[in-house]
């Protein structure tokens, strides 16, 4: 008798796992038919690759943006929700008053692929589903570029009421500059993904290149291939996609080396955001971008204040708007008539605020420089009777004070000065900023030093002596340090430029910079 070898654990529960295996394969069959049903293409058919983010929302857009420059295009196909969230110029647009939207049936387009759903009621779009499911007509909105009849018109999006047929294709050409790709559009999705005919039947599968491989691959011969553009379309191409792309929450593509194109491209962008009313979503973006520069962006604002404000004020950048602020301040009425054609009055109610505090500071300061004296050994204030020399001191020093601290005279053609007329109540700021500075340094030789004391005392021959010259220096360096402090409350500092940097960072601006600028002081309201 032959023995058998006995069955190992894993045989003998073959057949048995085998059955089970049968029998779920049987149960399930149709539920993995009806699953994998519409990933199958037959023979002439294609595979579908569903897209829907940005540029183009396939499934779910409904409003359609043509960016045209020159020789090239940019197409979008975004939701009219979010633009009427981030632009008031689209809210007002797509609205039943302004709106020129045709009707988007449901058979003739991709929202009604067997086993999609359209989204666009969740998008803002119109359209909605009956009692039985079946998506009704909705609406679509197209949009294209105007560049204007005349040279010196601004191009802005007009609504186009040219309406399709539900059997129509939307346009072919690809979207050539986008800088996520060009992506196909709604009707391109077939035939994105290559495909493969398997030996064993007439079923087509899949390749294993993923879809944003071929959109990569799509996007980089569309750029080989993309006609060669002038700055100005380039730029108008940029700053509509870096628009739309803050309205979808995407980073813009701006520089980040150098501040100064990137100021540019913020002024530029912003303009385009005032243009479409969205300001207060393009703004932030264009703060956070500037900002990450720091002590540059401060550099850059000391050279160009009266630019930085505005883009300030636009893009409601409580920094940059101060920064600035306190520049045009210090230097008024320097740029005055460029202030006043560059921005709104409400900004300039606010420098003619701050200029008029600003001077009443120095008004005070000045009136007690011009109080300052000195005393004798006994305390009393010096006169010329009690104590000549102290009192030339005193003379020498007040007399520098108002040479410094007032404009020179007008002077006609031939160089000569007019009849002298009485001082401003007020002089300049420009013009006592940096006799204040001057005064204000811990440099006792930065005015008044001992040449120049030297060469006042011999003009009286009797009173030079080295003696006399000693003193004179002396009771000199006593009135300074008084000046010193007098004018320290017009020494302090409130730019970025002083607080971020070194000590050393302003020392060649020659204004004053201690205008304080809080949150009630900014032209849009600021939570504390």
């Amino acid at each position: 008798m032959v023995s058998q070898p006995e069955p190992s654990p894993s045989s003998a529960l073959t057949p048995h796992r085998r059955g089970l295996h049968s029998a779920s394969s049987v149960v399930s069959r149709p539920s993995l038919s009806r699953t994998k049903r519409y990933n199958r293409s037959y023979a002439g058919g294609a595979s579908h690759v569903p897209q829907n983010d940005f540029p183009v929302f396939a499934h779910s857009g409904d409003v359609e943006i043509l960016v045209r420059a020159g020789s090239a295009e940019n197409r979008y196909l975004l939701h009219r929700h979010t633009l009427t969230r981030c632009s008031g110029f689209f809210e007002a647009s797509t609205s039943s008053e302004w709106s020129k939207a045709q009707p988007l049936l449901a058979g003739g387009n991709e929202l009604a692929r067997i086993g999609e759903e359209s989204s666009s009621a969740l998008d803002g779009g119109d359209s909605d589903r009956g009692a039985a499911g079946v998506a009704t007509p909705g609406r679509r909105w197209r949009y294209e570029l105007d560049p204007g009849a005349g040279d010196g018109d601004i191009p802005m999006l007009v609504q186009k009421d040219e309406s399709r047929r539900p059997d129509s294709k939307p346009d072919s050409k690809p979207a050539l500059a986008s800088l996520f790709g060009p992506g196909p559009g709604p009707d391109s999705s077939s035939g994105s993904k290559s495909t493969s005919r398997s030996k064993g039947g007439g079923h087509s599968h899949s390749s294993s290149v993923p879809s944003n491989h071929v959109t990569f691959a799509r996007s980089v011969a569309n750029l080989s291939l993309a006609p060669t553009l002038c700055q100005t379309d380039q730029d108008l191409l940029r700053d509509y996609d870096n628009l739309l792309r803050i309205f979808y929450n995407y980073p813009p593509v701006l520089d980040g080396i150098n501040v100064a194109d990137a100021y540019v491209q913020c002024k530029s962008l912003l303009a385009l955001a005032d243009q479409y009313d969205a300001l207060a979503v393009v703004g932030p973006r264009v703060d956070h971008h500037l900002l990450q520069f720091q002590s540059r962006l401060w550099k850059q604002i000391a050279k160009y204040p009266i630019s930085y404000l505005r883009l300030g004020y636009l893009s409601r950048s409580k920094t940059i708007f101060q920064e600035a602020l306190i520049h045009v301040v210090g230097q008024w009425p320097a740029g005055e008539r460029s202030l006043r054609a560059a921005l709104p009055d409400m900004v300039l109610d606010i420098i003619e605020d701050k200029v008029d505090e600003l001077e009443e500071t120095v008004s005070r300061v000045e009136g007690r420089l011009f109080r300052l004296n000195l005393v004798t050994a006994r305390g009393d204030r010096v006169t010329p009777s009690n104590g000549y020399l102290d009192w030339l001191v005193v003379s020498l020093f007040r007399q520098w004070l108002a040479d410094n601290t007032t404009p020179q005279p007008p002077r006609d053609r031939d160089g000569r000065s007019h009849h002298p007329s009485l001082p401003p109540l007020v002089p300049p700021l420009t013009s006592v900023g940096r006799a204040y500075r001057t005064l204000g340094s811990g440099n006792s030789g930065a005015f008044l030093g001992r040449d120049e004391c030297k060469k006042f005392l011999k003009l009286t021959p009797e009173l030079y002596s080295r003696d006399s010259l000693r003193r004179f220096e002396k009771r000199m360096d006593e009135l300074k340090a008084m000046a010193r402090d007098v004018v320290r409350p017009l020494l302090g500092s409130a730019l970025e430029l002083d607080l971020g940097g070194s000590s050393r960072s302003s020392e060649s601006i020659g204004y004053l910079t201690c205008t304080a600028v809080g949150n009630r002081d900014l032209p849009w309201p600021v939570d504390d």
